[in-house]
């Protein structure tokens, strides 16, 4: 997968924000030749999910042209969106340009608890009209939300509300504290809610009817095995559904960021340059960066992240180890588990 910021333009200011948007413009984006020169470079190289986000990437007039290019090229293309730009013309268009799933963040169960963390009024009631439309013309969408100390309290709430909205999926994101962030520090739940948290939220994927993801989480890979029946390896869910993926920190490793202005991270909260779509082939960056090969050599994980053995499954965040030590192949700081090759010290 790729997640590529295609604007930081955005028209809401939403306190938690990697990017810390506003409406711009913007420097050095990257033009419209650039980025479908982007995609025929990503096309040649893999065949990943692009995720078309921002900022708010309808914000973008040349989106649509973009996503229908990579359509083109063979490539499953989504959407991130806040969801409050969405009418009935813009949503056909999304399906005209071959956009598979866009997903619209919902952080509070109603407007009172939404619009403050997305600092707009009308935020809730917007995102809630644009999964209207898009239902009423056969788009497929996601529900994510980013847990904070906050709305930790309402998770369930918005887990029903995902469910009775019709969402195909709900994704969980925990708060990593990068950006505007980095002022919510105050506000990332402890190791201890972050276990309970995942817990509960592996449970109800034991028997929910969409597919649930935890995402910036990857303890929830280690919790799953703790907690699968004995003999059982799968990582299938009920009803069907698989979670999307089968580790947790995908960073640099089956996941990257590319920025607006073509840097490539190992994700949009790692903010190392990696190198520059704009200077090196995408797939030169991928398969040469030295911070990505140290990501996929688990040998070189310091602290009980390198001693655990669970590493291959969780890896720990990369971006909080970083935030929290300067160096993001440190121990993940949010992890109450001690690995059993250090229960004799």
């Amino acid at each position: 997968m790729i997640a590529w910021e295609v604007t930081r333009s955005c028209n809401l200011n939403c306190v938690h924000c990697r990017a810390a948007s506003h409406l711009g413009p913007y420097p050095g984006e990257l033009s419209t030749e650039q980025c479908l020169h982007l995609i025929d470079d990503i096309a040649s190289a893999s065949s990943p999910v692009i995720i078309l986000t921002g900022g708010e990437p309808l914000l973008r007039p040349d989106i649509f042209e973009i996503a229908a290019y990579g359509t083109q090229k063979g490539l499953r293309m989504v959407m991130a969106t806040n969801g409050t730009l969405v009418d009935e013309a813009t949503a056909r268009r999304m399906i005209e340009s071959g956009i598979q799933r866009v997903s619209v963040s919902i952080d509070g169960k109603d407007a009172q608890s939404h619009d403050v963390f997305r600092n707009q009024p009308g935020a809730f009631d917007g995102a809630i009209r644009g999964i209207e439309v898009m239902k009423s013309v056969g788009i497929e969408f996601q529900i994510n939300t980013t847990i904070t100390n906050t709305n930790l309290h309402q998770i369930k709430d918005i887990h029903s509300l995902a469910l009775n909205i019709g969402a195909a999926a709900h994704h969980i994101f925990l708060l990593v504290p990068t950006g505007r962030g980095r002022d919510l520090a105050e506000q990332a739940i402890t190791a201890a809610d972050y276990e309970k948290t995942l817990m509960w939220f592996h449970q109800e994927s034991l028997t929910c009817e969409i597919q649930l993801k935890a995402t910036c989480a990857p303890h929830y890979f280690r919790i799953m095995r703790q907690n699968r029946p004995k003999g059982n390896k799968s990582v299938k869910k009920a009803g069907g559904h698989f979670h999307e993926s089968t580790r947790g920190c995908l960073g640099g490793i089956t996941f990257c960021f590319i920025s607006h202005v073509g840097q490539v991270q190992p994700c949009g909260y790692l903010e190392l340059d990696c190198g520059n779509v704009q200077k090196q082939s995408f797939g030169e960056i991928w398969d040469t960066s030295a911070v990505f090969r140290n990501l996929r050599d688990y040998s070189k994980y310091g602290g009980k992240c390198g001693r655990c053995e669970f590493i291959k499954v969780c890896g720990g965040c990369r971006a909080r180890a970083y935030e929290a030590t300067g160096d993001y192949l440190a121990e993940e700081p949010l992890c109450l588990y001690h690995p059993k090759a250090l229960e004799k010290h």
